[in-house]
């Protein structure tokens, strides 16, 4: 038992650093290229940030394992909205630019939409899905990157504050070169997703050895700790005064959960809808408490923010709550 104990501690540590580094790194190439940090975090942030999610999935798929592969994506885009985005608005609310906000948004109320259409009408995925979902991911980089060349005063203008706290940061430091960025990146990407690795491998161990089914697993134990790197990232970000780059990450990781994650997992082995707990005479709980949570997480998140174009205090109090709640049934039910 004592090795499990040292190697979850360890990996706590590699996700704190890993972190650390991963925001150093972002925030870097946002203010050398003059780049928003919400969308430097809904695509290379969240990029680096989901391969935990990424590689649990995949691994789980190859394996045959339909619940942890279902409930580790849907759980980790609750545990990213209703926790992580949660603590982040809570503790500083702010404003957010709508037009760098609305294009993530948009791919991802698509894409979880087509999700949940397609769970409640065929009640599983084909390999062509997963395709679709692959080629998605690709679509939704190529239209990020055209639409922060079209338009750079957003950039610009979403860019002051990293440019500002980076400017702080480096008094008295020598300023670092594009490849001490891209190396922190990447140094960053590799320690959080070692961390998170370790951190699964052994939660999940407890978790099976007290009997949760897979799919509880996946949405609960799996999805937090595939999620501790954008919970790091989040408070790293806070702490160093980049909150719409924590933002950014969440709205992104969620995103690449559906279209990345899922895509891969479907693509790698096709899997129907897990039916392991069942509500209401035994209809399926994903499909009617799951998928729905999923779904209404992210409209108190996005929506408000939207048309107001700013986060309130009492979205992520809310949030905050539905995810107690959410986790008290998954286990007491």
């Amino acid at each position: 038992m004592l090795l499990p104990v040292i190697l979850f501690l360890a990996g706590f540590l590699l996700l704190i650093k890993g972190g650390d580094w991963f925001v150093d790194g972002s925030v870097g190439i946002a203010r050398r290229f003059h780049l928003p940090e919400l969308l430097i975090g809904a695509t290379i942030v969240s990029i680096g940030t989901t391969l935990p999610e990424v590689m649990v999935s995949s691994q789980a798929a190859l394996e045959g394992n339909a619940g942890i592969s279902y409930g580790n994506a849907i759980g980790s885009i609750i545990c990213n909205t209703s926790l992580i985005a949660a603590i982040t608005v809570t503790v500083s609310p702010a404003k957010v630019e709508p037009r760098s906000f609305s294009l993530p948004t948009a791919f991802f109320f698509a894409a979880a939409l087509s999700y949940s259409a397609v769970a409640w009408i065929y009640g599983g995925f084909e390999r062509w899905m997963g395709i679709l979902y692959l080629a998605l991911f690709v679509i939704y980089l190529l239209v990020s990157t055209t639409q922060m060349e079209k338009h750079p005063e957003v950039a610009e203008e979403n860019g002051e504050e990293a440019a500002e706290a980076a400017a702080e940061a480096a008094v008295g430091e020598k300023q670092r070169t594009l490849a001490q960025d891209l190396l922190l990146l990447v140094i960053g990407a590799a320690a959080i997703a070692l961390g998170a690795r370790f951190l699964v491998d052994n939660g999940t161990k407890i978790a099976a050895a007290l009997g949760v089914p897979d799919s509880v697993i996946g949405l609960t134990m799996v999805a937090l700790g595939t999620s501790l790197p954008e919970l790091i990232t989040a408070i790293t970000s806070l702490v160093k005064g980049h909150g719409a780059l924590s933002l950014g990450n969440v709205i992104g990781a969620n995103l690449f959960n559906i279209i990345l994650v899922s895509g891969m997992a479907i693509t790698i082995s096709p899997f129907a809808i897990p039916a392991e707990k069942t509500v209401l005479g035994g209809i399926n709980s994903s499909l009617v408490i799951d998928l729905p949570v999923m779904l209404a997480v992210m409209s108190i998140l996005c929506l408000p923010t939207l048309k107001k174009g700013e986060l309130k205090r009492w979205q992520g109090v809310l949030l905050l709550g539905i995810y107690t709640a959410f986790t008290v049934y998954q286990f007491v039910s």
